[in-house]
């Protein structure tokens, strides 16, 4: 009589929704960066449109803390995707369902990462 199978694909599935789940976290962070860095352009703005009322816009700290939060959601989607990739290898051939790639959630964790470090290069690059 055959033993049955101790093969478990809910740990592969509970992985894949953690390192999702930290993906939405880390684009969350880039996207509360990206409006904090050009909050300050609009503050300037306004103060174009009503120059009796002094609006005190501080655009070069809004944009260095945007830049800090887009590149630390970067850093996050990078970091979650390592450290899966890593845990996936400690998994048995058998918890993984036939026919399954893996791959797909590790190289989206990658590029949302890369866009990341790209937009704060380019928040980056257009505030000199």
């Amino acid at each position: 009589m055959n033993e049955p199978s101790r093969a478990d694909p809910r740990i592969l599935f509970a992985a894949e929704r953690t390192l999702l789940a930290w993906i939405r976290t880390a684009l969350s962070i880039m996207g509360i960066g990206f409006v904090i860095a050009r909050f300050g352009l609009f503050l300037h703005m306004v103060s174009l449109q009503v120059p009796a009322e002094r609006v005190h816009a501080n655009s070069g700290l809004s944009a260095a803390l945007g830049i800090f939060f887009v590149f630390t959601g970067a850093v996050a989607a990078l970091v979650a995707s390592l450290q899966h990739r890593k845990f996936l290898a400690t998994l048995a051939e058998a918890d993984i369902p036939q026919n399954y790639s893996t791959r797909f959630t590790f190289f989206f964790g990658i590029f949302m990462g890369l866009l990341g470090v790209v937009l704060a290069i380019f928040l980056l690059s257009s505030q000199t």
